[in-house]
């Protein structure tokens, strides 16, 4: 009896053991990581991560300090490697594992790495983006566009694009399915005529209307109050309301003073509709979908045009053999005639500059 007992107690012992070691956590590996900027040439490298080796540079002065980790425990990520998962995931909007195997490091690193880092550069916005502040600028920006299509007095072409997200999955994810059906957010941007992003607001779920986001918007409330000076104009699309500050086309025309109208205002808003098609191809992230949290993913809208600024000012275009997107991704809807209130000012510049 005493080896019997002595047996069952050994093998009741290894038992405990074994189910110790199977719960423990696994040991932390870490992995020889890549060094993208040693591996691949020029061409390569800006084919991967959207921008030219050069640009990279610039972009790590502007926020090294804003990424780089206070400590090497645990073998920290360089504020290079950390930028370089942000940039590659901003590139192909593919699961965060994937980018970790391709970097090497782990998935959960990657996560904390896309929200830190698109944190940092969406805090360049003031220096990137910015609506004409002075009279000089903003006759600049107006120049711009008359020689477009002689439009007078515009200093912004205005609409929204959906950038697709996954599901929310929480009590507020129906507000973000859009009339399309899938999940996003409804960004509204504002441009000049040389393609430069002004204005970004991207907070709003896909539910909501161009308007209501326009309503809602901080740079209507200037346009109310005059800060962007008196007679001059935003240009926008049948989903909008016409005011006094912002022209939207006609639904029917009748005289050729408002044909020439029409022609000149589809023709000096088109540069919007080229934007959000230039941006999505940039960083393909836009067009695919963002796996991230909601925080993050607006963090990632904003940082993705900042970027998208930069570059433009650093002349940094993408190759033209670049695999091309799936025209599904980026498609945009169609606006929904709204109530006109400033159809006297519209109707006054139409026989004032185009009868």
């Amino acid at each position: 009896m005493s080896d019997s007992s002595e047996i069952r107690t050994s093998d009741s012992d290894d038992e405990f053991i074994m189910d110790m070691l199977y719960h423990l956590p696994r040991p932390r590996l870490f992995r020889g990581r890549s060094n993208p900027l040693e591996e691949f040439d020029e061409f390569d490298f800006k084919c991967r991560f959207r921008l030219s080796k050069e640009s990279f540079g610039v972009l790590m002065h502007l926020i090294v300090q804003d990424v780089k980790h206070e400590t090497k425990r645990n073998v920290a990520l360089s504020p290079e490697v950390q930028v370089l998962i942000t940039l590659r995931y901003y590139a192909t909007g593919t699961f965060q594992a994937v980018i970790g195997d391709h970097i090497r490091v782990n998935k959960s690193t990657v996560c904390r790495t896309i929200k830190r880092v698109s944190t940092a550069i969406a805090r360049l916005y003031p220096q990137f983006i910015n609506m004409p502040r002075t009279a000089h600028e903003r006759s600049i920006v107006q120049t711009g566009f008359y020689k477009t299509r002689n439009f007078p007095r515009v200093i912004g072409a205005i609409d929204c694009t959906h950038i697709r997200i996954q599901s929310p999955n929480s009590d507020i994810g129906e507000r973000f399915r859009n009339r399309k059906g899938y999940f996003s957010f409804n960004v509204q941007v504002i441009c000049n005529s040389n393609m430069e992003i002004m204005n970004i607001v991207s907070r709003w779920p896909g539910s909501v209307h161009d308007s209501t986001i326009f309503d809602n918007s901080l740079v209507r409330a200037k346009f109310e109050n005059h800060e962007y000076g008196n007679n001059v104009f935003l240009i926008g699309d049948g989903g909008y309301p016409c005011r006094n500050y912002l022209m939207t086309p006609l639904l029917n025309t009748s005289t050729q003073a408002e044909e020439n109208y029409q022609r000149a205002h589809i023709a000096t808003r088109n540069v919007i509709e080229r934007i959000f098609g230039v941006w999505k191809r940039r960083f393909p992230v836009l067009a695919v979908g963002i796996l991230t949290q909601l925080s993050t993913s607006m963090k990632t809208i904003v940082a993705t045009a900042v970027l998208y600024n930069m570059l433009l000012q650093q002349r940094d275009e993408m190759p033209h053999n670049e695999e091309p997107i799936r025209p599904e991704f980026l498609h945009e809807f169609n606006a929904n005639p709204i109530r006109q209130t400033g159809n006297l000012v519209r109707s006054q510049l139409i026989n004032s500059v185009f009868s």
